[in-house]
């Protein structure tokens, strides 16, 4: 049985929750664009210089609209006021997501007894959709113009058929998203009209839609109890229907990643096989850990709680009578594997438990490993600033010092980076992750490519990443056994 669709079990509860944002949303766009309106990107201070005219004039729009929308914003307070007030403790019986569902979209796998083997094909970005001014401080505005386009550029590679790069590694760097898709994992969508509009993109090809991930407000428990401005961010996309579905808030941010709900989102999908009347699912994760450098012990305390959630989700939604293809764990972990400062974390048992495909070992990255965060300050330059431009700077190992964030030192201490003979590869925050000792007996697991895609050149400072599996059924084994 699928997932209600609305966060909220009452009609009357989703109608006030309607009315309530509906009150409060003027008041915050009219205080989103007094901000936006003081703060530039690179791209448009480059413009103004390109055009001396508009150059002359653009203090007086800072001015005027400056005025307006402070004006706008104080009279629309008291209106947003009362609407939080219906708005606020509503929070309470909300549920953690919203579940949209489209049309079935078919499987590509239905001959997979024949060819004897399924592929799977997973991707995750990071998309900095904040409001438009919160946006700003990265670099990066426009968030609903954004969103649009990201959504766009993600289905144009589904109308594409897949075809395995002949390379002698998995690493295959793309200018457009990887065909046939089963599931999209986008962070940082904390706008909901930006949900929205992904959302709509997307829904024709991914018919199953988890968005408005986490909490808002106050809680009355102890988890999460600080007041939450923003959701986790995180938005799922699948190809299959999504049977179950938990959120878990981390309670131990701090700075202004306490303002956001961020957290751990498990999934379990049914990719819509059968065999001998198994029904075939997989399990999904995707999270967003703690962002200031230097908190490692809060990232590696959340990396424990990952762990613990993953093993309750599945213990609880494991039946006997399903067969277990894939297990995946994704997310902008804001560590890397490089940075003397990421120490911490990148010893954590998790990496025993999930496989990460592009890592040798602690502090070691395999040979063809090009880092996911770009430099902000960077992001609309020639050689980063389209998708090609973007394509041939990764390749290039000289052009990627120039442009990808180097990795972080401890406590200022000078080191050594890369080592002789080691290439460089700058700091790798967005992960993929598989395991295959949760899932059903005789199915093996390889990766059959992992992808670097700078289609969204300009539109975020992070390179989505993707990877294909191929899980094989051992013909000479009994798929009804499951490992514990």
């Amino acid at each position: 049985m699928s997932l209600r669709e609305s966060p909220f079990s009452s009609g009357l509860a989703r109608a006030l929750h309607t009315l309530g944002w509906a009150l409060i949303f003027p008041c915050f766009w009219f205080l989103d664009r007094l901000i936006a309106v003081c703060i530039s990107t690179s791209l448009e201070r480059r413009q103004r210089r390109e055009e001396k005219c508009y150059c002359y004039l653009y203090p007086l729009k800072v001015f005027f609209g400056s005025v307006l929308f402070l004006v706008l914003f104080l009279i629309s307070t008291p209106v947003a006021l009362l609407g939080f007030l219906l708005w606020a403790p509503l929070q309470v019986t909300r549920r953690p997501f919203a579940y949209l569902q489209h049309v079935e979209t078919q499987s590509r796998n239905t001959v997979w007894e024949e060819a004897g083997k399924l592929s799977l094909g997973f991707v995750t970005a990071n998309l900095c959709l904040l409001p438009d001014s919160l946006a700003r401080f990265n670099n990066l505005g426009h968030t609903q113009q954004r969103a649009a386009t990201v959504g766009q550029s993600i289905v144009q590679g589904e109308g594409r058929p897949f075809n395995r790069c002949n390379q002698n590694t998995p690493l295959y760097v793309s200018t457009s998203f990887p065909a046939s898709m089963d599931i999209v994992c986008l962070l940082e969508v904390f706008d909901k009209r930006a949900a929205a509009k992904l959302a709509d993109a997307l829904r024709p090809f991914f018919g199953h839609v988890l968005c408005d991930v986490g909490v808002y407000a106050c809680q009355l428990c102890d988890v999460c109890c600080s007041f939450k401005f923003f959701n986790s961010g995180l938005f799922l996309a699948s190809r299959h229907p999504v049977l179950k579905a938990q959120y878990h808030c981390f309670p131990n941010s701090r700075g202004e990643d306490a303002l956001a709900a961020k957290g751990l989102l498990s999934v379990k999908v049914q990719i819509g096989l059968h065999k001998e009347k198994k029904k075939m699912v997989g399990f999904f994760n995707c999270t967003h850990l703690h962002a200031l450098e230097g908190d490692g012990a809060i990232r590696y305390d959340q990396l424990d709680m990952v762990t613990k959630w993953i093993e309750e989700f599945q213990r609880v939604n494991r039946q006997e009578d399903e067969m277990v293809v894939f297990d995946v764990l994704c997310g902008d972990f804001n560590f890397d594997n490089c940075s003397p400062d990421d120490h911490l974390e990148q010893n954590h048992s998790l990496f025993n438990d999930y496989t990460d495909p592009c890592r040798a070992g602690p502090g070691r990255e395999k040979p063809w490993v090009i880092g996911t965060l770009l430099q902000q300050p960077t992001l609309y330059e020639e050689n980063v600033n389209t998708p090609d431009n973007l394509k041939m700077t990764l390749e290039d190992e000289e052009q990627r010092k120039m442009r990808l964030a180097p990795p972080v030192s401890f406590d200022a201490i000078p080191f050594v980076y890369p080592e002789t003979g080691e290439p460089w590869v700058g700091r790798r925050i967005d992960y993929l992750l598989y395991r295959e000792s949760t899932l059903t007996h005789h199915l093996r697991t390889e990766v059959e490519e992992f992808t670097y895609v700078t289609r969204l050149a300009g539109l975020t400072d992070h390179i989505p990443v993707g990877l294909r599996l191929n899980v094989t059924l051992d013909s000479a084994g009994d798929p009804a056994g499951t490992r514990l």
